[in-house]
Parts: C-alpha cells; structure tokens; sequence
C-alpha cells in the first residue's frame, strides 16, 4: 500500500514543507499588567525549487541510456517523463507571478509563496494590539512613528519571501504600509586593497553579514577594520568556509556511504526502475552526467528557456543515483503545485527514512552543532545574528521605541547555526569525534530544525514598571533558551523569561 504523503512529510529533511508546530489557542498568556511592545523574526526562505540544473539533468541522461538499451522496469518508465516535468517545473518556476523578478531555477514555488504569507497573517493575529497601537500612531502622523524593519540576504528567494511576508501584512493592516523600512546596506565593503576592487554597494534591506554570513566573500564582504562591527563575523565565515573543505570533515559526513547499508539501499531503490543487466554496467564503469540542453516553454508560449548542463554532476555509482533520486523526491513536495507527480512512488519510505537520515547526518556535521573539537566554527559566524535579536531589545529598554518589529529573511545555513549559537533544545549538542551521529542516539533532525520557512521569534512585553520580558516561538512553538538560562525564567515553567536575565546568561553586553 503506498504511503500518504502526511506520513513522510518528515523524511523530506530541510526539504520538508512548514507547518506550525503549536495551536496559538494553547500559548501562554502574558503575566498580568505586560503589555506587547516588539516582536521581531529570523525565518528561511519559503519552499523552493532545486536550486540549479544538474542532479536531475544528470539522472534524466542516466535514464536515456536506460531507455535506449531497454533496461527499464515498467515503473521506471514511467521516471523519465516525471523527472522531465520536474525540470521543465524548475525551469519555468515563477513565470507569471507578481513579485517573482526572473523565473527558473531557485524560486519560491506556490507554497513556498504561501508558506511567508501565512506566516505574516499569523503574526498579526498573534499581537493584534500590538499592530493596532502601532498602525494608529502611523494614521495620527506622530512625530516618530514606529517602523517595522525589513532585512534580507539578498539572495533571490529570500527577497522574494520578504516581499510576500509583507505584502501579506498590509493586505491585513493597510495602515502599516508608510511604516515599513528598509535600511542602507551596510557598507563600504569590501575594505583594503586586498581585494583589488572599490565598494560595491548593496540594494537597501541587504544584510548579508547577518543573512548570508556563511558565504561571505572578500570580492563582495572583506573587512579589515578591526574596530569594524562586522570585522568577527567575517573572520569567523572565512574560518567556516576553511572549515568544510578540509579531509576530516569529509572523512566524517561521507561515513554512511562507506557502510554496507548504502548499497542495500540503493540497490532497493534502483532494482524497482531498471534491469539487472543496465545497472550492472555501474560495476563495469559506466557514468552518466548532467550534459545536453533541454529547451522548455511557458503554457501561454510566451516564455521559452533552453538549459545546457555542465557536465560537472556525475553519476558514478548506485548509491549516487539512489542519493540523487532522493533529492528529487524531497524537493518536490515543496513543487506539488508546479510539478505534481508523485515521487514517493520511486522512493519507498524505508529508503527515504534512510536517506532523510543521511542528509541529516551530513548536515549535522557541516552545518549543525558537529563535534566538540571543532569548537562551534559551525555556528560561530551566526553570533552577530543572535547578537542583533539582542540589540533590538537593548534599545527598548533604553527608552528607544523605533522599531515596533525587525523581520529577517535568510537560509537554512543561518537557521542551523543559529539554534546551536543559542543553545536550544535538540539542536545545540555536538559530539566527540569518535561517535558517530546516528537516528538511534541523537534528537537532532533537519526537519525540524530548519524545514522550509523554519523562524524563529521574540515576542517583548514591558510593564508599568518597564520590565521587559520575552518568549521565543521557534517555528510557532512556545520553546525554552537555553537550559543555562532557566534560572532567567519569571516562573518556574514559564516560557516567559526576564530579559535582564536572559541578557545576562548569554553574556551579551549591550552596546553603548
């Protein structure tokens, strides 16, 4: 019997399309006298598409050579026009929709799209007085009105989340419309002669020291101010990116693929689409890659793309393709509206439990909490994130009321390390070396750490008195800081903490 597709939706890992993980009916009310203040947000992009083509060019060539030497099954001819249809999907994603610049490959699918919008609506009706207060203000034309603050990391499907965040926030408040800000980029960067060009400016809302902080370039990003803000942050993505291309750490996330469940697994998936005789030419040598070009256009006919691979992605083996086919199946649950076929028929779920547990398996060292030898390099590059949730809350306690809310639009790479940078339950504890990240042993799973759309959020609420006090929503769920910080609680068991306390436990000092 096959499986619904509700019961697999967490063995699409980081793939795996948002749901919110509480009923906003069971969230605490605040204590008695506190009042909204601020909220703010860090979310990932919504559901996408693949983000370039070339696993599913490469796999669609390696089905042509199963097509033309007759080595298909009769599920596995029915792979081909699927893995094609997927790719004419991807190459056409966002054709015809408002707010989607450039369509093709890496945007935002239809539930993507719907994913930020829905998660906007739900943010209003979580603090509706909050909006109210601060929409009011924004009508009377107050001498400073309060802004809500938009950033990004300026890569597309980012962008494009914020715009269809906050497209749905003033469909549902008009009057915070003449509120919303976004900032200059920070600049001038890159700094030095280093790096051999003049600044080069980024659109207004771009962030990318505290939104794309593991892919800062010296052709784009360098810093060589030490007293510049940004100059840690940038040390510490050039000490990542040494970081994932040394031998040990691909020593460590290559280690299932060296284990005898790799080829039982690829041999259960592959076996169900093509003939003994074709996949025995893997054992001969035999290697299909992601070559050719492949022109796809538009329903109406007025859009006509043609993609020619690289050649780069090669399939070499079984566990490869079995990998590769994986990848497929994953990101097309987030493309159920662009391309509708069912991959679940060619990944029966043991497998897919087995490759969720892979993929989380290498995320866990590259991206996650990792081992303890290598000293938080994983995560260290998003302390300047976490530090700005802080910062925004250290201005209102001085009295500075600017922002009524800052929300950020950013990656699954920033969403990782920052649940390990504050320590929250289930996503924060590396390993030593010698033991291996396994299903059996370790909480820590990609689907819910960072699904699509995955966010985190401080909700502030000030008293009479002033005392501000925050809860965090960690994809919509009432979540605990870290265990060190319990002692910052305003109750025993409160998701409510103290945010002098909370302050306190991370050791963030406030900026003068």
């Amino acid at each position: 019997m096959r499986q619904p597709r509700a019961c697999r939706q967490w063995l699409y890992q980081t793939k795996t399309p948002y749901a919110p993980q509480q009923d906003p009916a069971t969230y605490a009310a605040p204590p008695a006298g506190f009042q909204p203040i601020f909220t703010q947000l860090v979310a990932r992009h919504g559901a996408r598409g693949l983000t370039s083509m070339k696993n599913d060019a490469a796999l669609y060539a390696m089905w042509q050579q199963a097509a033309a030497q007759d080595g298909l099954t009769p599920l596995g001819r029915e792979l081909g026009p699927d893995i094609l249809a997927l790719m004419r999907a991807n190459a056409l994603l966002g054709y015809g929709v408002a707010g989607i610049e450039t369509p093709g490959y890496g945007n935002l699918s239809q539930t993507g799209i719907s994913e930020h919008r829905q998660l906007a609506a739900r943010l209003l009706a979580r603090l509706p007085a909050l909006f109210a207060q601060v929409a009011q203000e924004g009508v009377e034309g107050a001498t400073a009105p309060r802004q809500l603050v938009v950033i990004h990391s300026g890569v597309d499907r980012a962008r494009d989340s914020a715009r269809f965040f906050t497209q749905s926030l003033l469909e549902h408040a008009p009057a915070l419309a003449p509120l919303l800000a976004m900032p200059p980029a920070p600049a001038p960067y890159p700094q030095g002669r280093a790096a051999g060009v003049p600044p080069i400016p980024q659109p207004d809302g771009v962030n990318r020291f505290l939104l794309y902080a593991h892919k800062l370039a010296p052709q784009t990003d360098l810093v060589t101010d030490t007293a510049d803000p940004y100059y840690a942050p940038y040390g510490a993505s050039q000490a990542y990116q040494r970081h994932i291309r040394t031998k040990g750490l691909h020593v460590l996330m290559d280690a299932p693929a060296r284990l005898p469940a790799a080829t039982a697994h690829a041999r259960h998936v592959l076996e169900r689409l093509f003939t003994p005789a074709f996949l025995a030419r893997f054992e001969q040598g035999a290697s299909y890659a992601d070559t050719g070009s492949h022109t796809f256009t538009s329903a109406d006919g007025k859009l006509t793309r043609t993609l020619t691979g690289s050649g780069k992605t090669v399939i070499r083996s079984m566990n490869a393709a079995a990998t590769k086919l994986y990848e497929l199946y994953a990101i097309s649950a987030g493309m159920r509206h662009e391309a509708p076929a069912d991959f679940s028929r060619y990944m029966p779920i043991e497998d897919a439990r087995y490759y969720a547990s892979v993929a989380d398996h290498e995320d866990f060292y590259q991206k996650g909490p990792a081992t303890t030898a290598s000293a938080g390099v994983t995560w260290r590059f998003a302390l300047a994130l976490r530090d700005d949730f802080f910062q925004e809350v250290d201005a209102l306690a001085k009295g500075d009321l600017r922002h009524a809310a800052k929300l950020r639009f950013t990656h699954a790479e920033m969403i990782i390390p920052l649940a390990s940078a504050l320590g929250l339950p289930g996503a924060s504890i590396p390993l030593p070396a010698a033991t291996p990240y396994s299903y059996a042993s370790n909480p820590w799973r990609g689907a819910q750490v960072s699904p699509l759309a995955a966010n985190m959020q401080w909700d502030v609420y000030r008293n009479g008195e002033g005392r501000l006090i925050v809860r965090l929503l960690y994809n919509e769920r009432e979540t605990p800081f870290q265990a060190a910080c319990d002692g910052a609680r305003i109750a025993r068991g409160s998701v409510y903490y103290d945010y002098a306390g909370l302050k306190a436990c991370y050791g963030h000092v406030a900026a003068p």
